[in-house]
């Protein structure tokens, strides 16, 4: 006769063993994620594209990734994680060797934009997958190993993404572009081929009742705080995408592989900053009292003070390496306890069995933030390098603590609880 702890135990098991196998995945393509863009940007920008030019290439990385987490979290609810994964492992591969292998005479925007489509289908498929496989993993009430989960995987992508952009740059100097892909491109190729003949049984149920139109949430406090999302990405991607690189490398002198060297340090020091978002903001929630939507209104407001500050300092004339250094720094810190916080609320604010639909939903809004940043980066810098070399930046800066403001007022119309759940998470749920 069958134990049904043991039962439970295995399948426990079964599903650790596939999360972990999942976010290292994750991870693998976020190394590259960062190291292509670093690759894009500086590649381009040094064949004497416009900023706005450069920002365009990324277009379609954005779009895409709003199309991805509209579509992919459909496709997780219907056909299981597993799927998702194998989807966003596979595209990034085809989208590295569209670059990587291509003769140079194909690598003009229209071939890149596509490369660049493809990288941010497979950038979110894979980012859904791990973000919604935490929640499966974790009971309903464990809230406090929830937080830390969350905060531990979104920090750790983050800081990997900054290796990724140290390793672009460090890799476009001694390399060359497409050398540099290739070896990307094989980085991904043996991720995938691992997963591959690890990875046990399924990771979360397929719900073949799923339906489309349950992608857009019925949930009142998800669907604010997907708002906010929005102008919260916005303002980071508005001035850091292309705007910030640019002013390093034209304004600065920096080098390639310094400009990357440091946008790296900021990123890994960013994501560390968000895996200890729960000692850092001393919630305790076995006591009921985790992040709320008043902790994220709190950081919004304090964010939006920071680019205007440093939009100021460089008005005034005050050292521009020190100003964007100290600056950078930290607006790091304030937007990473901010991102932690949002990453917390949308699991505690869904149901277990829309997961990947509502995190879908959510990164769809984080996806579009992202795109209208990346735009107006490029367009803002070079509408204001006409009146100075320090203006293009400025602008960019003007703009994110605009953005930032509206992220903090639509932060007021969050619920003052982690929201509630029709459905708990069973351990149950796993696996196939």
């Amino acid at each position: 006769m069958s134990d049904p702890a043991a039962g439970k135990s295995d399948t426990a098991r079964a599903g650790l063993r596939n999360y972990v196998l999942v976010t290292g995945a994750y991870w693998a393509d976020t190394v590259t994620d960062g190291a292509v863009r670093m690759l894009v940007l500086f590649h381009f920008y040094g064949l004497g594209y416009t900023p706005f030019a450069v920002a365009s290439l990324f277009i379609f990385y954005e779009v895409f990734g709003i199309l991805t987490n509209l579509f992919g979290g459909y496709i997780g609810a219907r056909f299981g994680l597993k799927t998702t994964l194998f989807i966003g492992l596979g595209t990034q591969l085809v989208a590295l060797s569209m670059l990587a292998f291509a003769p140079q005479a194909w690598l003009v925007v229209a071939w890149v934009m596509i490369s660049q489509a493809l990288s941010g289908i497979a950038k979110d498929m894979t980012k859904m997958s791990s973000k919604s496989a935490v929640k499966l993993i974790v009971p309903e009430d464990a809230s406090a190993t929830l937080y830390r989960w969350v905060s531990i995987l979104t920090g750790s992508k983050n800081a990997l993404k900054g290796v990724g952009f140290f390793l672009g740059g460090l890799l476009l100097t001694l390399l060359g572009f497409q050398t540099a892909l290739q070896l990307l491109a094989a980085l991904v190729a043996t991720t995938l081929l691992a997963v591959a003949l690890l990875m046990r049984g399924g990771l979360g149920q397929a719900n073949r009742k799923a339906r489309f139109g349950q992608m857009f949430s019925r949930n009142g406090a998800v669907n604010k705080l997907a708002a906010a999302r929005i102008f919260l990405f916005g303002a980071r991607d508005v001035w850091f995408v292309v705007g910030l690189p640019v002013f390093l490398s034209s304004v600065l002198g920096w080098t390639f592989w310094q400009s990357g060297g440091f946008l790296a340090v900021w990123v890994i020091g960013y994501g560390i900053v968000q895996a200890s978002t729960p000692g850092l903001l001393r919630s305790r929630v076995e006591e009921r009292r985790e992040p709320d939507g008043r902790t994220a209104t709190i950081l919004a407001f304090v964010l939006a003070a920071l680019p205007a500050a440093i939009a100021l300092a460089l008005a005034a004339g005050i050292a521009p390496a020190v100003v964007v250094v100290a600056g950078l720094i930290a607006f790091g810190a304030v937007f990473a306890l901010n991102s932690a916080v949002h990453s917390y609320l949308i699991l505690a604010y869904t149901d277990s069995d829309k997961v990947a639909m509502n995190v879908g939903f959510y990164y769809m809004a984080n996806a579009a933030g992202r795109l209208a940043g990346t735009v107006l980066s490029g367009a803002l810098y070079q509408w204001g390098l006409q009146r100075g070399p320090s203006d293009g930046l400025v602008a960019c800066l003007w703009a994110s603590a605009a953005f930032v403001l509206v992220a903090g007022l639509l932060s007021l119309l969050l619920p003052r609880n982690a929201g509630p759940r029709t459905k708990p998470i069973k351990l149950g749920d796993l696996g196939e």
